[in-house]
């Protein structure tokens, strides 16, 4: 039993990672790797020659029924759904590029836009490297039909995911002039900072206020961004927030905490000019939990 723990405890890393990115929910991906310790410690492990592959296909199996029901919530969400966000450990050597990319809020949100079959699969071949024969027998396919879904998959993100500029140091350098900004007031500086055509995201699912569709368009958003800095949000003034640089989602982010609690997470992707391209900002305290226990995941492959 403990050889069996073991084991297990070996690829948990792996299993959330997974789980994660098929899922975009910390806590969806936590109850899968749960149940997929439950089924790994009720099977007949004597024949089982490959434990991190029949892990896998657990884990997938898991996660895409659980995305199949949680199809309809998602669909009659409040206003955007954005991915529950997480603290992840740093990304700042070269190697990490892609990975990092793989767990962006930007990725997860075209994810979001693929079948349960066609993100399990993209996820397990694209980011995972798992050949198509493995992937096949985790998803219970046959590897022809395999190798038509990771094609269609590849070319509908590569279509819907934007190059962003990658430097970890030109992001975090323009995340902290934005907060600047932003929390001053300073519109001529947002102005500067935002790309002409930056969209912003907000994701309050109706819990709290924040905008019921995207924000396009620099003055648009600059405009909301100084709003929401002049006036008390959920309570809580803006001086009297804190406000934390830390690794989200493999890049710069920023966590806002006040009254005892996790207000709201925002990151930012860059065009290839290094201006702001696309602003994601969580403040819906049901996707904040992972966030508020201070956990780092280490997600990549």
């Amino acid at each position: 039993m403990a050889d069996d723990q073991e084991t297990f405890a070996e690829h948990r890393r792996f299993l959330f990672s997974v789980a994660y990115r098929v899922l975009g929910t910390a806590a969806d991906a936590e109850d899968v790797v749960q149940d997929a310790w439950f089924k790994w410690s009720a099977a007949d492990r004597s024949q089982v020659a490959d434990p991190k592959a029949y892990l896998a296909r657990i884990a997938t199996n898991l996660a895409m029924d659980r995305l199949r029901s949680t199809r309809h919530q998602r669909e009659t969400y409040v206003g955007p759904w954005l991915p529950e966000p997480i603290r992840t450990t740093s990304t700042d050597a070269g190697a990490t590029v892609d990975a990092a990319d793989s767990v962006s809020l930007a990725m997860l949100v075209v994810l979001e836009t693929l079948s349960p079959l066609e993100r399990a699969v993209f996820v397990l071949k694209e980011v995972f490297a798992f050949d198509y024969s493995e992937i096949a027998t985790a998803v219970e396919r046959s590897e022809a039909a395999v190798r038509q879904i990771a094609h269609r998959a590849r070319n509908h993100v590569q279509a819907r995911r934007p190059r962003f500029q990658d430097d970890p140091d030109r992001r975090t350098k323009a995340t902290e002039r934005f907060l600047a900004a932003a929390t001053g007031g300073d519109i001529n500086t947002l102005m500067d900072l935002l790309a002409p055509d930056v969209t912003l995201w907000t994701d309050g699912g109706g819990k709290v206020r924040q905008a019921t569709r995207p924000i396009e368009g620099a003055h648009r958003v600059a405009a909301w961004l100084v709003g929401v800095a002049s006036r008390p949000y959920e309570g809580v003034e803006i001086h009297d927030m804190a406000v934390d640089l830390v690794d989200i989602n493999g890049g710069p982010g920023l966590v806002f905490t006040g009254a005892g609690r996790v207000i709201a997470t925002l990151t930012v992707e860059l065009d290839a000019d290094g201006r702001i391209a696309v602003v994601h900002n969580v403040a819906n305290p049901d996707k904040l939990r992972a966030m508020a226990t201070g956990e780092v995941h280490d997600v990549q492959p």
